[in-house]
């Protein structure tokens, strides 16, 4: 496939993008925050650590060679030829981002975002196998992630691949749509979650000999909620940075994105408290984060391409979705997720690639990187996104299970079920993330 040069963008345009990419940061705190708070306390240490490696391996290993496969429509990609179509199924760039000048052209703000993106897409593994994930083994199953699986299905999506240009191969609507990550990050995470989940196994005593779910609650529920605060910021900064990049959206549109992330998380939170007060007596904090945090997730896809009110029922959905799946999938599938980052997720953000075929798009919205004429039947958006989701399942999911299998098979996982009661702080980094509140015996009480 002969390349093109990417589109560059105005000066206004690139400032903007650059002053969105840099709020990329506080969704990582969030999430790591979340991420912690709904742990044990014996467990926090090793969690925050944990964020900080795996944060740095991922943007490591995109650096050295995730850009290079994913990609971005107008640089060189692997293509297939299909009966007349051309199937872009893999970037063909060079690795350690060379070729790629870093001057505020649109591949390079791409590839800026992406180190960040990444990165978040990492941290949501984490809070689903806490507790009892070996802190090498996360950093390895990272480098896969962040070298193999995101870039591959990112390239589809964002980098002009196949799923972008089924609306020009195949008349279904813009071709796959997605402007923030619902299905690149929220899914692929979520769906590397379910893996390690299935891998891992539950906590030690987190279910009984009848197969019962025991309440192991997280620590801090401060650290949760204002975790959530500060995912906010972080995916407006998110969403926004990428609808002007994967959906063409002008500055002045990005107010739309804003308002559509805000609805979006409002109804979530709104529906969870109202949800688990309907069936709980009282509202319950963790799950109404989750809900919060699962609007986000969904509100993602189509942010740049929905009106408001179609945003804020999509967090309402949401937000009740979660509060009954998390339930579900402990007591029915016995999958124990301490962040509920499958549901929140995995399960969000398929919802919001969903939404994004039900509900009317607002007028004046650009089309995806990667598809340039408009849907020929009412019914073709609908179809792109559902072929999106089937791709997630069908591909992604067997292709993160498999790659995690292999590396359990050479490097085990877990922390030992005997070392998993002291915690993973003390067995894996020696102390815990609170000294003042260990006991201690009488000698290390003397005067």
């Amino acid at each position: 496939m002969s390349p093109q040069p990417p589109q560059a963008m105005a000066e206004t345009s690139q400032v903007l993008c650059i002053l969105f990419i840099f709020l990329l940061p506080l969704a990582l705190a969030g999430l790591a925050l979340i991420n912690t708070g709904l742990s044990r306390l014996r467990s926090a240490a090793h969690s925050m650590l944990a964020t900080l490696c795996v944060a740095g391996v991922a943007a490591v290993t995109y650096f050295v060679m995730g850009f290079s496969l994913q990609g971005y429509p107008g640089l060189p990609s692997h293509t297939l030829n299909i009966f007349g179509k051309e199937w872009s199924w893999l970037g063909a760039g060079h690795f350690f981002m060379r070729g790629v000048p870093l001057d505020g052209s649109r591949a390079s703000l791409t590839a800026l975002m992406q180190l960040f993106c990444v990165a978040l897409a990492a941290l949501i593994p984490l809070g689903a196998a806490a507790e009892r994930w070996r802190l090498r083994a996360c950093c390895l199953s990272t480098a896969l992630l962040a070298g193999i699986t995101y870039p591959l299905f990112a390239h589809w999506v964002w980098g002009g691949g196949w799923l972008a240009r089924l609306g020009q191969n195949y008349g279904l609507g813009f071709g796959f749509l997605d402007a923030g990550g619902s299905s690149t990050l929220q899914a692929v995470g979520g769906l590397t979650a379910l893996s390690m989940v299935w891998l891992l196994g539950p906590r030690r005593g987190k279910y009984n000999l009848e197969g019962m779910p025991a309440a192991l609650p997280g620590h801090n529920t401060v650290l949760v909620l204002f975790g959530c605060v500060l995912a906010l910021v972080g995916w407006m900064g998110l969403n926004a940075a990428g609808s002007m990049l994967f959906a063409g959206m002008p500055p002045g549109r990005t107010v739309l994105v804003a308002v559509n992330t805000l609805l979006s998380a409002a109804g979530a939170v709104l529906a969870a408290a109202a949800t688990t007060r309907y069936r709980f007596g009282k509202p319950d904090a963790s799950l109404s984060a989750n809900g919060w945090l699962c609007g986000l997730a969904a509100s993602s896809a189509g942010c740049a391409f929905v009106p408001p009110a179609a945003a804020l029922l999509i967090g309402l959905v949401a937000g009740t979705l979660v509060t009954y799946t998390v339930a579900w999938m402990e007591a029915r599938l016995g999958l124990d997720d301490p962040a509920g980052a499958v549901s929140v997720h995995a399960l969000g953000g398929i919802w919001g690639i969903l939404a994004v075929g039900l509900f009317p798009r607002t007028a004046g919205v650009a089309v995806a990187a990667g598809a340039a004429i408009p849907p020929t039947a009412p019914g073709g958006q609908f179809l792109a996104q559902i072929v999106g989701i089937a791709t997630l399942v069908g591909f992604v999911l067997p292709l993160t299970y498999s790659l995690n299998w292999l590396l359990n098979r050479f490097s085990p996982q877990r922390i030992p079920p005997d070392e998993e009661r002291h915690g993973a702080d003390l067995y894996e980094l020696g102390a815990g993330a609170y000294p003042e509140f260990m006991t201690h015996t009488d000698e290390f009480s003397q005067w």
